[in-house]
């Protein structure tokens, strides 16, 4: 297993997480210096927060682990495209790096949707790399709305 494998794992652990609760399983973690400082889940439901995504509960962790709202130097672990929300908190934390496990064809904006990591005109650009254990990410995202749309026919 890579290190990308390592840690995106960890984010998987954290979207189980999000999982057991019933929330949409997204997790995330940030790494700096090979230290994860920040974790986080989907938690929007059970906060009634529509701000509680799991890059955001990442960000917010390292951000007070590492004294700064500046995360330079860390790379993001997210199991699913950030959407809309998260990639511009990933650019106004100035995270050099992400790397997802898969695509978020409705709100991804790491091209899927749009591409807010590479707009030359803002001050900040970010270094994607995708597909690190695709089909686990995926299937999480496939299990949760299986179980969901069965509970909804049940």
């Amino acid at each position: 297993m890579t290190i990308d494998e390592q840690y995106m794992q960890e984010a998987l652990n954290e979207a189980q997480k999000a999982f057991d609760m019933d929330e949409v399983p997204i997790g995330a973690v940030i790494v700096y210096e090979g230290q994860i400082i920040g974790r986080g889940y989907n938690r929007r439901n059970t906060d009634k927060n529509p701000l509680c995504h799991a890059e955001i509960a990442a960000i917010d962790e390292a951000a007070k682990w590492m004294g700064d709202w500046r995360l330079e130097g860390c790379t993001l672990y997210v199991t699913i495209e950030p959407c809309p929300m998260c990639a511009g908190a990933i650019v106004q934390a100035r995270i050099p790096k992400v790397v997802f496990g898969a695509r978020n064809p409705k709100a991804g904006c790491a091209g899927s949707v749009v591409d807010l990591f590479h707009q030359e005109k803002l001050n900040h650009q970010v270094e994607v790399e995708e597909g690190v254990l695709l089909a686990e990410c995926a299937g999480k995202m496939k299990s949760f709305f299986g179980r969901f749309r069965k509970g909804q026919d049940g």
